[in-house]
């Protein structure tokens, strides 16, 4: 496909959301599922050779969810130096153009390879699933599998994209989860916490540790029932907002979520199953879940910032390539 046939699918593309997304805005009731979507989805079939080894007792978490977006052949010819994960819903074309176009985007650096890919489970309205279908034969960036999008579900969403880097990119060295908020500074990542140039590390897990305990507000974001989590702590987790791991460790997850009780709140059911594999998150000052203030001597020292729109990530994407020259 040539550039200018390329140009114009995005464009259609933008045209094509903006009027769904006024459209559902004004004339749709807020989405209820009504049972299975009547339109039809691109389906992939499973992997034949989609096994794990050491699997012996019946899986409390079969993860028995089936591909109907995938990018199989992403690592197949060039193994990545890094996979970048990062959980998305289908309203937010937006914040996925802008890492397609800033942080995100597979060719920032040119001596290391990158992959992208966003995550999403299938939506209640079959509107959006069509256009994040007509998204992902443009960009061929997006992997879904069927289940439902929802809060809820996160811990499945990070869960597909372990299973997808276990199953088709086994050979990559390293693995970033991100939301779709955040601004990653990829030099730091890259160059000084990663280092392309040493030995790649395994068993290895960083990002903002958290130690903390369930809270039992049921008025709360964060709600954790009793009988769903009795322990009155958490093991160490690293926030959901961005997180980096060792490519070993995703096969490892994917395989001990068979056998771990689920639980909605993603960070720390990945924190759950570190402890069972014996494997302690490091924590690095350089990632941060919080927003802060933008100042280009601040965003170079750190790795990730929390909460930052389309637009800001443009603007400050913009401003520290074009002032790389300038001392702090």
């Amino acid at each position: 496909m040539g550039a200018t046939e390329v140009s114009c699918l995005y464009v259609l593309t933008v045209v094509c959301w903006a009027s769904v997304l006024w459209y559902l805005s004004i004339s749709r009731p807020s989405s209820s599922y009504v049972g299975q979507l009547s339109v039809p989805i691109r389906k992939v079939a499973k992997p034949k050779n989609f096994t794990f080894s050491n699997i012996r007792t019946r899986p409390l978490n079969p993860h028995a969810f089936d591909f109907v977006i995938n990018e199989p052949k992403k690592c197949v010819t060039d193994p990545p130096f890094l996979v970048i994960l990062i959980s998305t819903t289908h309203k937010e074309f937006d914040a996925r153009q802008a890492i397609r176009e800033t942080w995100g985007d597979e060719s920032v650096l040119s001596d290391v390879r990158i992959i992208t890919l966003f995550l999403l489970g299938r939506n209640t309205d079959a509107v959006l699933n069509q256009m994040v279908e007509q998204e992902s034969q443009i960009f061929h960036d997006i992997v879904v599998e069927d289940f439902i999008d929802s809060y809820h579900n996160l811990t499945l969403k990070t869960l597909m994209g372990m299973r997808w880097v276990a199953t088709y990119c086994p050979k990559a060295k390293y693995v970033m989860k991100a939301d779709s908020d955040i601004f990653v500074n990829m030099d730091n990542l890259v160059y000084k916490l990663l280092k392309p140039t040493t030995k790649p590390r395994r068993r290895y897990f960083t990002g903002y540790v958290i130690n903390g305990g369930p809270i039992r507000d049921m008025r709360s974001k964060w709600y954790m029932p009793r009988d769903l989590y009795p322990d009155s702590k958490y093991p160490p987790f690293c926030s959901g907002t961005g997180y980096v791991f060792s490519a070993d460790v995703a096969e490892l997850i994917y395989k001990t979520s068979l056998h771990t009780r689920l639980l909605h709140l993603e960070d720390v059911y990945v924190g759950l199953c570190l402890r069972k594999l014996g494997i302690h998150p490091f924590q690095n000052s350089g990632f941060n879940h919080w927003k802060m203030a933008y100042s280009l001597c601040r965003y170079r020292r750190v790795i990730t910032v929390h909460q930052i729109s389309p637009d800001e990530m443009h603007r400050v994407w913009n401003d520290m390539s074009s002032k790389k020259h300038l001392r702090c």
